[in-house]
């Protein structure tokens, strides 16, 4: 007498899927059972769903993607998995708001989680074109509030954006620069980056402070941080500075990694001294071009002061104090008028004397470094004054000599 069979659970079926599109069919809930199709799942034919399943719940995500490249057949269930909510509770693990986690093991382990989830989705999705697997892996994703650019309410304490930019650096790793730029341009449709960065660019620094801290979060931690080459790096910051002019460039650069205050990550005032090094480092052409823009605008004091510090940093790093004088020379030129550049060489020799007595001030009120350091840049000042007008001297002469 032949036995009962339980057949309540969910069996594969037999039947196939209709086939409307590429994208469609790859992720269709059901499979085709030709002998051929059957071959690619081994034992697990027999299997139903759920029991596919709950084996897939004892497996590591390193070990899921390791069996996602069997077949595409099984690629498909665990992508079916996926989807499902017990498997997507599994795998899109979102406790980023424990503060004991900074610093900790546990954070290692949520960011190697998230690396191994990337490299899951990267393998099953091996096969989709780079706008489909955009799609769909947006599609999982978006039931994450603190991957998305303005939800999280602490975005300071929360390691959600450090695991979403963990995610794609290892998703994308490999891919040609052409995939990246739509991976990039996905981005900023998704999250309108673009709009959110003109915002701040087109305003005063602090105007939009939170908007700031957003965008620097985003772009450190989905776009930047987690490149182990500079070349990736850069050719990730290449895309977020290459649309815009280079003052704008400039203003995205030093919000992105400039210097922030205590109380959140919004980039403060740099000294004059570190802007000035920061000139020079940069190369001729950015330096004359951030100071003629200074002298076009009506900014001669600004300007005047800026030459004192370039001459400091020289200075101090013992390159050529030529440099600085000639620099001087050509934006000089800027002004169109003669009693402007009197009037703006006046100004250099009054932001000496400012900057000399600014200095000097803290160390006759007995206000002392316990490394002398005020005491120290009053004695490079000094010498960079002599040596600047030493300079200016020598292009005199020699220009009536000539």
């Amino acid at each position: 007498m032949a036995s009962k069979v339980n057949t309540s659970y969910t069996l594969i079926p037999n039947q196939k899927c209709k086939r409307t599109n590429h994208q469609s069919s790859y992720f269709c809930n059901t499979l085709d059972l030709d002998p051929q199709l059957l071959s690619t799942l081994g034992n697990f034919k027999v299997l139903p769903l759920e029991i596919f399943h709950i084996i897939l719940r004892y497996l590591s995500v390193k070990d899921i993607g390791m069996l996602s490249m069997v077949s595409k057949t099984v690629s498909q269930h665990i992508i079916n998995y996926i989807s499902t909510s017990s498997g997507s509770r599994r795998l899109l693990i979102q406790n980023f708001h424990d503060l004991d986690l900074s610093g900790t093991k546990e954070e290692s382990h949520l960011l190697e989680h998230y690396r191994a989830l990337g490299l899951l989705f990267k393998r099953c999705t091996l096969l989709l074109p780079t706008k489909d697997r955009l799609k769909y892996i947006h599609k999982i994703l978006s039931e994450v509030s603190c991957f998305k650019f303005s939800s999280c309410s602490a975005p300071l304490q929360c390691l959600g954006l450090p695991c979403y930019g963990m995610f794609l650096q290892t998703l994308t790793a490999g891919w040609d620069e052409l995939e990246c730029h739509r991976v990039y341009n996905f981005l900023c449709e998704l999250t309108n980056l673009s709009r959110k960065m003109q915002t701040v660019v087109c305003n005063k620094p602090g105007s939009a402070r939170k908007l700031e801290l957003r965008i620097r979060l985003f772009c450190r931690n989905v776009l930047l941080d987690h490149w182990t080459q500079r070349s990736d790096s850069a050719f990730w910051l290449t895309r977020i500075l290459k649309p815009w002019p280079m003052v704008n460039q400039a203003r995205l650069l030093y919000i992105i990694f400039g210097p922030t205050s205590p109380q959140d990550v919004v980039p403060r005032e740099w000294l004059l001294e570190n802007n000035a090094r920061l000139l020079i480092l940069s190369g001729n052409n950015i330096c004359f071009t951030f100071m003629a823009s200074k002298a076009v605008n009506g900014r001669a004091i600004e300007l005047a002061r800026l030459i004192v510090f370039l001459a400091l940093v020289c200075e101090k790093e013992l390159y050529c104090m030529d440099w600085t004088v000639r620099m001087m020379q050509k934006v000089c030129k800027v002004f169109s008028a003669a009693a402007e550049r009197k009037s703006f060489l006046q100004s250099v020799a009054n932001a000496f004397a400012c900057v000399t007595m600014e200095m000097l001030q803290p160390i006759m009120s007995g206000e002392r470094d316990d490394d002398d350091r005020g005491f120290l840049n009053l004695f490079h000042l000094l010498h960079a004054q002599a040596n600047f007008h030493k300079e200016v001297l020598y292009l005199t002469m020699n220009a009536s000599s000539s």
